[in-house]
């Protein structure tokens, strides 16, 4: 079933500096990464390594060391990446390194005879129907069909559906041992994203072998109790529920049967809406789901895992889709800020000239995201740590298209700002769009290179401190006359009122629903928007006196240990913290410092911590 909303991505080109350069390291890990390591479990699984003949046994380490239940999950993450690159930008290098990868994989499957194409024996899925302890073999195999499947799908590969298929009979025929009652006592050990690879091979085949292990792998203890109400998350682990019913979201994409849409608003409204969520988005510690509108208790070293960000942006991601509501659009936004972008791919853009940096200047990937007072972030090594975020954070640093432009029949939707090119067709004409942030900073100054270039004009007076403003040019060039609205999100932390001008000229803005809706008949024209930042307080729902602090979508981190703020209005938090050093050659620097205090702290993004102490939530007096 299509989507009313769908979303642009192949006709997106990205601008923005900080995303492009998350992107390319991204990129460069993955194309670092040994195909021999990430193929030996596979390979092993189907006798292909020979140890006596090779000394040298190609294993990366952590979970994917040979002792581990796990071993073998992170080439799927790797393929699927590489699909979702090679979708957004076009990348051939990088799909040409998967492609033979797919093909290795395909020369397993036929030396297991031709179905079997996992890292781990068939026999950990028995241990699971004896009762031993076991560690997520379905969570492991899953990979391996996600990077397949999306191979096929997002990078053109036909060999990929066929082990696909393939891989899929042998799991129709074991689930045909079990009744249902059996095979949910089986789904009780993480099934990950299995549901969703039935789904999506039955978008695919419309093979009714497929659609009938999507009803095998409806889980009733979950999706019953969510249709019913019920709180059936509270304490339990997070990064097997969400797969789950992304599951349930592809099988009503696939099937449009409202049953599976029901599960997925459902878990929404008990996960999200009733239950909250930290300043930063996420609403777990230790993997597991906080209770209903109480954190105070949970803040420590293991908050919100970087899978479930991810996984929890997917989910936001088809919710908007389907329902146009912005408030999905704004979840997303915040935990790629304070998750995606806080949990992954750091860099250290604060060194002084002549100094030196008491802490390495980059970061790859953090499990989890500490909330404590004084947390430090704890960053994997590339290849000896291998833990479930690996997978995710190379999924989610690929193209970074995704998210921005959405549309339907008659509206062009730009849901995030960054700079950026689009295109797309719409009431048979093709669109294109420019988006750039304006930063009001003045004419480009680069001081400290040798062919530094000032233009004199009255924007750098007229600014002379920081605008607190997001002001966005959208240029758009179309052929003569294509009608249709343009429906820019208005942001949650959008202060006042908005402004909006056409080819230059001041309109009074027209907001429905959260959109700031501006319609016409289009050839070259510039449309202009902004919305102003500030600082908002968010408290703890059940500690109302523990407050975080974010400027715009962005959580401020203070560069501390645990320390009380002395606040006499929360009313007013532009007198709690000011901006400091607020500017360096031609860009404005969101860095704060709080005011009134024994002792100021310095603030700032949470997505630029590296190795320093911080805290993010502060007792008030």
């Amino acid at each position: 079933m299509k989507s009313s909303i769908r979303a642009i991505t192949k006709g997106v080109v990205l601008h923005d500096g900080e995303l492009l350069r998350r992107r390319g390291e991204n990129k460069r890990y993955m194309m670092e990464l040994s195909s021999d390591c990430l193929l030996t479990h596979h390979r092993h699984e189907a006798g292909l390594n020979r140890t006596y003949t090779d000394p040298v046994v190609h294993t990366h380490g952590g979970w994917e060391s040979p002792l581990c239940q796990l071993r073998g999950h992170f080439i799927g993450h790797w393929l699927s990446a590489a699909a979702m690159e090679f979708a957004a930008t076009g990348d051939r290098e990088l799909k040409a390194k998967a492609d033979v990868i797919v093909e290795k994989l395909a020369e397993c499957q036929e030396r297991n005879g031709g179905e079997w194409c996992a890292p781990i024996p068939e026999k950990y899925l028995e241990f699971i129907v004896q009762g031993k302890d076991i560690w997520a073999p379905q969570y492991t195999i899953h990979k391996t069909f996600m990077g397949l499947l999306d191979m096929y799908e997002l990078a053109e590969n036909k060999q990929a559906l066929e082990v696909a298929v393939g891989f899929s009979k042998w799991f129709h025929r074991w689930t045909d041992l079990f009744d249902d009652d059996e095979f949910n006592r089986i789904m009780d050990c993480e099934t990950g994203g299995m549901l969703e690879i039935w789904a999506q091979l039955y978008g695919i085949t419309g093979d009714e072998m497929h659609r009938s292990l999507m009803d095998i792998y409806y889980r009733r203890s979950l999706f019953d109790g969510l249709l019913e109400g019920k709180d059936v998350l509270t304490n339990m682990h997070a990064n097997t529920t969400i797969p789950e019913v992304l599951g349930a979201a592809r099988a009503y994409e696939v099937t449009g049967e409202q049953r599976w849409f029901d599960i997925t608003k459902a878990f929404w409204d008990i996960a999200v809406t009733q239950r909250g969520y930290y300043a930063t988005g996420g609403q777990t510690c230790g993997e597991v789901w906080t209770p209903m509108q109480s954190f105070s208790a949970r803040l420590g070293p293991r908050n919100q895992e970087h899978c479930t960000v991810y996984n929890m942006m997917r989910l936001a991601e088809f919710l908007f889709r389907h329902t146009g509501d912005v408030a999905y659009a704004d979840y997303w936004e915040r935990n790629l800020y304070n998750g995606i972008m806080a949990q992954a791919h750091y860099k250290d853009d604060r060194g002084g000239y002549g100094g030196h940096a008491k802490h390495p200047d980059s970061g790859l990937v953090t499990y989890f995201l500490p909330l404590q007072g004084g947390g430090v972030k704890a960053w994997a090594s590339k290849t000896q740590d291998f833990f479930c975020c690996h997978g995710t954070l190379v999924q989610a640093n690929t193209g970074h298209t995704g998210g921005i432009y959405y549309q339907d029949d008659a509206n062009i939707y730009v849901c995030q700002f960054f700079d950026s090119d689009m295109s797309c067709q719409i009431g048979g004409a093709e669109v294109n769009i420019s988006q750039r942030i304006d930063h009001l900073a003045g004419d480009y100054n680069m001081s400290g290179s040798v062919t530094g270039r000032q233009k004199i004009g009255d924007t750098a007076a007229k600014h002379a401190n920081h605008p607190d403003l997001l002001r966005v040019n959208l240029g758009i060039s179309c052929a003569e006359g294509a009608s249709f609205a343009i429906k820019i999100r208005v942001p949650w932390w959008h202060k006042g009122d908005a402004a909006l001008y056409v080819n230059g000229e001041k309109q009074l803005p027209d907001i429905w629903e959260n959109y700031l809706v501006v319609s016409g008949d289009w050839a070259n024209d510039t449309v202009t928007f902004e919305f102003r930042k500030g600082i908002d307080v968010c408290p703890l729902p059940d500690k109302p006196d523990t407050a975080a602090f974010m400027y715009g979508p962005v959580v401020l981190a203070g560069l501390c240990d645990k320390k009380a703020l002395k606040v006499g209005d929360l009313s007013d938090p532009g007198r709690i913290l000011v901006h400091d050093n607020e500017r360096e050659w031609s860009s404005w620097i969101e860095t704060f410092r709080s005011v009134g205090q024994d002792e100021d702290i310095e603030f700032i993004p949470l997505y630029k911590v590296g190795y320093v102490p911080y805290t993010v939530y502060f007792p008030i007096v």
